[in-house]
């Protein structure tokens, strides 16, 4: 078995944080992530930007060096951003752009077709939302047309879950993570939607876990182990990420 960390947060306070919906992230740079991560084995992954870290890249790209080239960045950027500064971005290793409507800190969500289309055109990023599947009808029209797209923590919500998974049968992809985020019966959601797209689902640990109820455990890579086959495991756990990240 190997695992790509498909989703986690570095939070180093050498670099800017600044307070999201009152809170204040505990730190957790990437030493506390390697040490956290040990005993699992990982072989690459994706740092994805918080809330609370703004428009700021100097962390994300700090930690990039660190962790080495088989990790890659999820950022978020100012829809003013030149094509300068997003290629000089992919150049130090950031590969997907970042809209949390559920807390924050990103670009809106009227500028989603927009920036999701010059992004991907032009260095062949996708993009990633944070958002309760319970809102995607409002948007699933503009997410339907853009070429590659991909919801966080299983979309958190049961009652969002049947929109998701329309989605899902259109080629979004799935953030199999924060399994103690959401209100929803995890099991079944994660069989649904490999039922639709056996390519969709992509493990991360959301380390620190940051105000999850339930911070990630161990028991959610086996909770997968015995879900599927060893053969959909290793796609959930390594293959369907790395080349969703490292693919294009």
């Amino acid at each position: 078995m190997k695992i790509f960390d498909a989703h986690f947060h570095i939070i180093d306070y050498n670099f800017p944080i600044i307070e999201s919906q009152g809170y204040m992230p505990p730190s957790f740079d990437t030493a506390a992530y390697n040490k956290e991560t040990k005993d699992l084995p990982i072989q690459g992954g994706a740092i994805v930007s918080g809330s609370f870290q703004g428009f700021d890249q100097t962390y994300l790209q700090h930690s990039l060096k660190q962790l080495g080239p088989e990790f890659c960045g999820v950022t978020q950027l100012p829809y003013t951003v030149t094509d300068e500064e997003i290629e000089a971005l992919h150049k130090s290793g950031i590969r997907a752009l970042r809209f949390n409507i559920k807390r924050g800190g990103s670009e809106d969500l009227s500028k989603l077709d927009y920036f999701a289309r010059r992004v991907h055109e032009l260095v062949g990023w996708h993009s990633e939302l944070y958002i309760d599947a319970k809102e995607l009808p409002e948007i699933a029209a503009t997410i339907e047309k853009l070429p590659a797209i991909s919801i966080d923590h299983l979309g958190l919500s049961e009652e969002g879950l049947p929109h998701l998974l329309k989605l899902v049968d259109r080629g979004v992809r799935v953030k199999a993570t924060g399994f103690g985020r959401g209100e929803l019966d995890v099991k079944k959601a994660l069989k649904e939607i490999y039922s639709i797209n056996p390519d969709a689902l992509m493990f991360g640990t959301d380390l620190p876990s940051t105000r999850a109820n339930r911070p990630f455990e161990v028991a959610d890579i086996a909770l997968i182990q015995q879900l599927f086959d060893e053969q959909a495991s290793d796609k959930i756990l390594y293959w369907n990420a790395h080349s969703w990240y490292f693919g294009h």
